[in-house]
């Protein structure tokens, strides 16, 4: 496969290549398991010592053939698919990161991934810090431990919508020998690939603008292969594992030893596998992912200019607005677009905000982002409903705030629709 594609190339032609007389659309092999006549290579297959598929909650064709392209796309080596976006974190971090150990996040994350950090990972052993990603690297590094065994951020932070500071993460990762680990779902790797930048490992959740028709829940975790696994600090990926006698994933398995260790442990115990129908729709949501992040970032960006206008709204947050305040790092990690979801302020606060979302006609009041249809939500009493007030303000929730997500429908209707709603929300 060519690598020097562009990456509307790539979304169309990589990942699955067909042979003479097979299907010319990645097929659904819908299997839970797949037959052999050689016991000696079953065997074989069990003990890491050949490729192949022998069990769909290990691997599966149709999934192999997304992780390859989105693999591809954002530029890493190898891919993992997940159940959801949340397991692609969870098992993101547990490949490197047991009980006693600690791992550094920025505060502006999603309020799964928040909740997961502050309160699941520690019943586990695994502490988390979590840092104000605006602060200087010394304020950065001091959060750290001899324990800490990685960073991790967003892209762009949701909802706060705050663009993050690679250079900075990138060099503070380095110093302090951890792997960089971004979640890179809102921008997608049209818009963003952070490996370019120096990131490590990168998750998505394949739920949003990957799947991009709100119709499938999956997750998926690519790996970088350029991060140094035998600093010291991670033995789980330098020494044997008994599991598979003896057997060192650095030493067999070189720079994919951290994708294959998630495979082969991670998804071999906890089974969060992705389901090969959601894998096919997914490999076919990439296909127009280009297109459609042109114009989610289109739209967003002249409903942002729109609402920044209007008396109804007391302020407007959209990462390509000059107003933003993380508009310089937008320029420079995000020169396609700033992908489509913004957030503002209503003037009336909760109350005014549930009146907008109701009188709303062409958006949809749903829990989701990354759809081609346009919707929106009030994070304060929904995504976030379960972190207390000061970890609320801490990602950048405020009861003002409402999160829109803003499709690919034309903007005149969509600038309409959020009009009327606006003059319904002040009466």
């Amino acid at each position: 496969m060519k690598k020097d594609w562009r990456i509307e190339t790539q979304a169309i032609q990589s990942g699955y290549v067909p042979k003479d007389g097979e299907p010319r659309i990645l097929p659904i092999v819908q299997s839970t398991t797949f037959k052999f006549q050689s016991a000696e290579h079953v065997a074989k297959l069990f003990d890491l010592e050949v490729g192949g598929h022998f069990y769909t909650r290990l691997s599966n064709p149709t999934a192999e053939g997304f992780e390859t392209k989105i693999a591809a796309m954002e530029g890493g080596i190898a891919a993992m698919a997940t159940s959801s976006g949340q397991a692609a974190t969870t098992i993101a971090v547990m490949n490197i990161c047991r009980n006693g150990q600690h791992i550094v996040a920025a505060s502006t994350l999603y309020g799964g991934t928040y909740s997961l950090f502050a309160n699941t990972f520690p019943k586990m052993g695994i502490e988390v810090t979590f840092v104000d990603p605006e602060a200087s690297a010394a304020e950065i590094e001091a959060a750290f431990r001899p324990e800490t065994r990685a960073l991790f951020g967003e892209t762009i932070g949701n909802p706060g919508l705050n663009v993050l500071d690679f250079e900075k993460f990138t060099t503070i990762a380095k110093k302090m020998q951890v792997p960089l680990i971004i979640d890179n779902t809102f921008p997608t790797p049209y818009l963003c690939r952070p490996f370019e930048h120096g990131a490590d490992i990168v998750i998505h959740s394949a739920t949003k603008y990957i799947d991009g028709h709100a119709t499938s829940v999956g997750g998926v975790i690519v790996d970088g292969g350029t991060f140094d696994w035998g600093n010291g600090k991670y033995p789980e990926l330098t020494e044997p594992d008994s599991s598979y006698h003896g057997l060192k994933y650095l030493e067999t398995f070189g720079s994919l030893a951290y994708i294959v260790k998630a495979r082969v442990q991670y998804m071999r115990d906890l089974g969060a596998c992705v389901a090969p129908l959601n894998a096919f729709l997914f490999n076919l949501g990439l296909e127009t992912l280009p297109l459609r992040m042109q114009r989610h970032s289109e739209n967003a960006l002249a409903l942002a200019k729109y609402l920044e206008t209007h008396d109804a709204v007391s302020w407007v947050r959209y990462p390509k607005l000059e107003s933003h305040k993380s508009f310089g790092q937008a320029e420079k990690y995000l020169p396609k677009g700033g992908s489509g979801v913004l957030t503002f302020g209503i003037k009336g606060g909760a109350e005014a905000g549930k009146k907008f979302m109701e009188s709303c006609q062409l958006i949809a009041l749903v829990v989701h982002v990354g759809d081609a249809r346009s919707c929106v939500l009030h994070p304060a009493t929904t995504t976030h409903r379960q972190l207390s007030e000061e970890e609320q303000i801490a990602s950048g929730v405020t009861p003002d705030l409402i999160r829109l997500s803003v499709g690919i429908e034309h903007i005149d209707d969509l600038i309409a629709d959020v009009e009327q709603a606006l003059k319904a929300s002040q009466q």
